[in-house]
């Protein structure tokens, strides 16, 4: 039985570290954590298949010299001329084998999340859990912002979009239009539709998602997750969600790094 889980366990740890390197040298690490954490899950990866390796050939290894010992033992049995006449003997070993056979299958069960994970990597968060995680509050200790330069388009952040907003009720905008990149989620407004992007600390399991409205545009909205790089100027709104009055919306590929 040790044989057995010693030899599942090796192969989970080989897995996962393949994962672990697949997930890093594609990229799609990102959709997950910071994405300069690519080089030490990298080489925490390389670190686990080797060592998934050594287990999984001393597990062999293991199991082969029992089966030698194993041999020899009901060698040297039948030369006694005990082969088949010890019944219960015989009854017991079958019943040990066969509590080997349910240990085996129920080790290898563990390797069905591993595989799954390895073979199909899981979309980056989007739109169905903004209205269920907690959301960037910028209300309190917010910082005072310089007013942004006249004259140029300024790409930013929704987070810090939603800070300026709440700072000093967005006069730092002033006429400066800004360029913002989110995906589009659901949301109760009468006019425009909801862009969101989740801001992480360090995986995707601390996110919390910055929303923005955003207005003036021509057309059919676009769909539920889709990606979107939106130009305009800041507008106040009513009920505190801060507003992008739209000039220009390009549909977009998934970015690489879909957090903030």
């Amino acid at each position: 039985m040790a044989a057995v889980t010693e030899d599942a366990r090796a192969t989970t740890v080989l897995l996962v570290g393949a994962m672990m390197v697949r997930l890093a040298l594609t990229g799609a690490y990102a959709k997950y954590v910071r994405t300069g954490m690519g080089g030490v899950l990298l080489v925490a990866g390389i670190l686990l298949v080797a060592l998934g390796l050594v287990g999984v050939a001393r597990a062999l290894g293991l199991v082969r010299r029992r089966a030698d010992t194993h041999g020899d033992a009901h060698a040297q049995a039948d030369a006694h001329g005990h082969g088949d006449e010890r019944g219960p003997g015989h009854a017991h070993g079958d019943a040990h084998g066969h509590g080997h056979a349910h240990g085996d299958r129920a080790g290898w069960l563990l390797l069905g999340p591993v595989l799954a994970l390895l073979l199909v990597t899981p979309p980056a968060l989007g739109s169905f859990g903004v209205g269920r995680s907690a959301a960037v509050d910028v209300r309190s200790g917010g910082r005072t912002f310089d007013p942004l330069p006249a004259g140029r388009t300024t790409p930013m952040t929704l987070l810090e979009f939603d800070e300026r907003a709440a700072d000093h009720a967005g006069a730092s905008f002033g006429a400066t239009p800004v360029r913002l990149t989110g995906f589009v989620t659901p949301g109760n407004d009468r006019a425009g539709f909801r862009i969101a992007r989740y801001q992480i600390a360090c995986c995707a399991a601390d996110a919390v998602a910055a929303v923005v409205r955003v207005t003036g545009t021509t057309g059919n909205t676009p769909a539920r997750d889709q990606w979107v790089t939106v130009t305009g100027t800041f507008q106040r709104a009513a009920d505190g969600v801060p507003e992008l009055r739209a000039t220009s919306l390009a549909e977009i590929t998934a970015p690489r790094d879909p957090y903030e």
